[in-house]
C-alpha cells in the first residue's frame, strides 16, 4: 500500500507574522523529496508545522495523511499516524537512556490509548529483541553498542546526535520521515555512513523529506524531487538536476530567473 502525505495551500504564522505561504507538496511512501533553501527561508518552520509544534499557527490550508486532515492532532498523535521528525538541533535527555526512549516510543506507537500501562503491549515487545535490533541499527550508523545505555544526546558530538536520530527512525519505522539538516555537523565520511544508513532503512518504504542547505548529502541520496524554498514559499521544483544547478549557480540565480519572468 502506498501512503500519501499531502500539504495543501499551507500558510503558517508565528506571533502574528506570516513565515510560510502557499506551500503545496505531495509525498508518497517510497519517494525522496529534498527541500533546499538559504538560511531563514522557512525550511525548519515547515518541518515543525507539519509535526504540530504549537508555536506555528496554521492560518490557511491543510496537511493530510491518506486524505485525512491531521491539523487537529497533537504531535504524539501525528507520530502515531506515521510522522517522524529528526530535529536540526537534537536535545539532551539526562537520565533517559537511548534504549528506554526507544522502548517507550514503540509501546506508545503500538497502543495509543494506554501505552504506559498495557502489559500485553509490553510483552509483545520483548526487551531482548528491541535491544538486539537497536544494536544492529547503531552499527549500521557507525556507532558502538555502548550507546544503548547512554543518556540520549548527553555528551554526544554533533555527528553522534545526528546518527542516533536516524537510529530512532530505524526503530520506529514511520511512514514519513522529515530529516532536518541531518548532514550538518557531519564530515564527508559521516555523511557517507548516514546516507547509506538512511537508504537501507528507508528501503523504498518510507516517504523521505530531506531538508538541507547544500547538495553534498544529495550526492549520496539522490532525490526524486527537489523543491526550493525561499522567503517562505516554494519558488521552483524539479528533479535532482535542480540541486546540481543550485550548487553551481546559487539561490540568487533562481531569484533572478523569477524576476526576469515577471
Amino acid at each position: 500500500m502506498i501512503d500519501v502525505l499531502t500539504i495543501e495551500n499551507l500558510h503558517v504564522e508565528v506571533e502574528g507574522k506570516e513565515i510560510l505561504r502557499n506551500i503545496n507538496l505531495e509525498i508518497k511512501t517510497g519517494e525522496i523529496h529534498a527541500i533546499m533553501g538559504p538560511n531563514g527561508s522557512g525550511k525548519s518552520s515547515l518541518s515543525l508545522a507539519i509535526m504540530g509544534h504549537p508555536k506555528y499557527k496554521i492560518t490557511k490550508g491543510d496537511i493530510k495523511i491518506n486524505g485525512e486532515s491531521i491539523l487537529g492532532l497533537t504531535p504524539d498523535k501525528r507520530a502515531q499516524r506515521g510522522l517522524f521528525l529528526s530535529l536540526q538541533y537534537p536535545i539532551s535527555l539526562p537520565g533517559v537512556t537511548l534504549f528506554s526512549l526507544i522502548r517507550a516510543s514503540l509501546i506508545a506507537l503500538k497502543n495509543p490509548q494506554e501505552a504506559g500501562q498495557n502489559i500485553q503491549v509490553k510483552e509483545a515487545l520483548p526487551v531482548l529483541k528491541i535491544r538486539q535490533e537497536l544494536i544492529e541499527n547503531l552499527k549500521l550508523l557507525g556507532l558502538n553498542e555502548s550507546f544503548v545505555n547512554r543518556y540520549v544526546n548527553e555528551g554526544f558530538s554533533g555527528g553522534e546526535k545526528k546518527r542516533t536520530e536516524i537510529v530512532q527512525m530505524a526503530m520506529i519505522k514511520p511512514k514519513f520521515a522529515i530529516l532536518d539538516e541531518t548532514d550538518s555537523g557531519l564530515d564527508i565520511d559521516g555523511i557517507k555512513i548516514v546516507s547509506n544508513g538512511i537508504l537501507q532503512i528507508a528501503n523504498k518504504k518510507i516517504g523521505l523529506i530531506l531538508i538541507t542547505h547544500y547538495n553534498r548529502i544529495l550526492k549520496f541520496i539522490r532525490p526524486d524531487y527537489v523543491h526550493v524554498l525561499v522567503d517562505g514559499q516554494i519558488i521552483d521544483s524539479g528533479g535532482p538536476e535542480l540541486a546540481d544547478k543550485l550548487e553551481e549557480k546559487g539561490y540568487n540565480w533562481l531569484k533572478e530567473k523569477d524576476f526576469q519572468q515577471i
